[in-house]
């Protein structure tokens, strides 16, 4: 490792170069012209580990800020609800008592307020619905954002975390633009899609979240990616929707459903060409 020093911070006083070289081996400081050893022991404020990579930096790195906003504590250590140890073997009896034990003092101890164990119950949820929706992260820290602002505005009181969090979700999806429908997010809850409905329109009425109108273009991908059509597809349906658009047909109608309806007509239309006949579509 090599560092040059800038003429105000260090000069060498026994020629005046600039050419200072820095040894991490030795601790040493030394002129690059005379060789002359301007500082020895030098305190090597880096961290201890090697990495050739920015991956393998960021892997290794045990500072800065938090993983992921979905840990209450910004901490990524739990213990481990499976009772089998570093082998993958099942525990005795006794040992199980204890890790149960020494698991719900973990819990307690990591999460204090009644705020903080329903965060703590709602990231959970949040994980979950996440894994099965196929959110990405930015997803799923923005759902997080507005489901804290319910609670602290106290729109979750009374109400049941999951149909809250979907809805946080489905709002988080129309924010980031991410073709979910709400349906699709009911799905997995244990909320009905009525439930989930109600506390969505609470959520943008009451703490002020800003949703764009859903695009129907923003879902002719994910359907087309769904049935393994080929892009030219996907694209001859993106051209239809922009065409309704323009034509004002959309207004009002269920974006996934024109999508749905352009991926088909120009399914049809694919399907015309390679079979040379004509069809009475424009």
């Amino acid at each position: 490792m090599v560092e040059e020093f800038e003429e105000e911070i260090r000069r060498c006083p026994i020629c005046g170069s600039i050419r200072l070289v820095y040894d991490p081996t030795r601790g040493e400081i030394i002129c690059a012209d005379c060789g002359y050893v301007i500082q020895e022991r030098e305190i090597d404020r880096g961290p201890e580990w090697r990495a050739f990579t920015a991956e393998e930096r960021e892997k290794r790195s045990r500072v800065g800020a938090p993983i992921s906003r979905l840990t209450p504590d910004s901490l990524a250590t739990d213990i481990d609800w499976r009772s089998r140890d570093a082998a993958g073997r099942e525990i005795g009896l006794k040992k199980k008592i204890e890790m149960l034990r020494l698991r719900k003092w973990h819990i307690r101890a990591r999460v204090q307020s009644s705020i903080e164990r329903n965060l703590s119950q709602a990231s959970i949820e949040l994980e979950r619905l996440g894994s099965q929706l196929g959110l990405p992260q930015y997803a799923m820290d923005r759902a997080l954002e507005i489901y804290k602002k319910a609670l602290e505005t106290g729109l979750v009181r009374g109400r049941s975390i999951e149909s809250v969090m979907a809805a946080a979700v489905y709002a988080a999806c129309r924010e980031k633009k991410i073709p979910r429908t709400l349906d699709e997010i009911a799905r997995y809850t244990r909320a009905g899609r009525k439930d989930v409905a109600r506390c969505y329109r609470l959520l943008v009425r009451e703490t002020q979240v800003k949703v764009p109108l859903p695009n129907p273009i923003d879902f002719a991908p994910r359907i087309g990616e769904i049935l393994k059509l080929s892009t030219q597809t996907i694209k001859k349906a993106i051209e239809i929707l922009n065409k309704a658009q323009k034509m004002g047909l959309t207004a009002g109608k269920d974006p996934a459903g024109l999508a749905a309806a352009a991926i088909y007509i120009a399914a049809l239309k694919e399907l015309a060409k390679k079979l040379k006949i004509k069809l009475p579509i424009r």
